[in-house]
């Protein structure tokens, strides 16, 4: 099995419950095991200007899916809690990322892994650090050592990794 990391996020409609909804549905994910989940957050949104806040988590499942069908899958959850894709980084009922699998990097059309601004984001580094606090990318770098990992800017854990039990 390959351990791969999700990165989730809501900010349209009970966003709680539409997060532990996606959790159930991970949970049932054919060939695949949730193994750990993240506290589960607050944040400002990025992109689009008059966005509600953002509530992000991550989890770490082991499978034995490819990427890209894992990548189907995560689409398909989107889909059904009534995803849709109209503005770049617009407001959203969920969003999964597949963010990390394993210790591979993936360029294709339509998948990119790490996934490409992880690096970048708090609301990204910090749930993920929560699942394994010595987490690092394929090139070698600790998550732990990114400034993202210290950038606590418009982020708030709001929950316990237990928030979707």
């Amino acid at each position: 099995m390959t351990p791969a990391c999700i990165g989730l996020g809501a900010n349209l409609g009970d966003a709680v419950s539409t997060l532990k909804s996606a959790v159930a549905a991970l949970r049932t994910l054919a060939d695949s095991r949730v193994v750990a989940l993240s506290c589960l957050y607050r944040s400002a949104p990025v992109g689009p200007a008059g966005q509600p806040d953002y509530l992000n988590a991550a989890l770490q499942l082991d499978t034995t899916l490819t990427p890209h069908a894992l990548l189907s899958a995560l689409q398909a959850i989107e889909n059904e809690h009534g995803r849709v894709r109209e503005v770049r980084w617009g407001a959203r009922t969920l969003d999964l990322d597949l963010l990390l699998f394993g210790r591979d990097e993936i360029v294709s059309a339509d998948l990119t892994v790490p996934h490409t601004e992880l690096t970048a984001r708090n609301f990204v580094v910090c749930p993920l650090l929560d699942i394994d606090a010595g987490l690092s990318l394929p090139d070698g770098r600790l998550l732990a050592s990114l400034p993202a990992a210290r950038d606590g800017n418009g982020l708030v854990a709001i929950a316990d990794r237990h928030w979707a039990d």
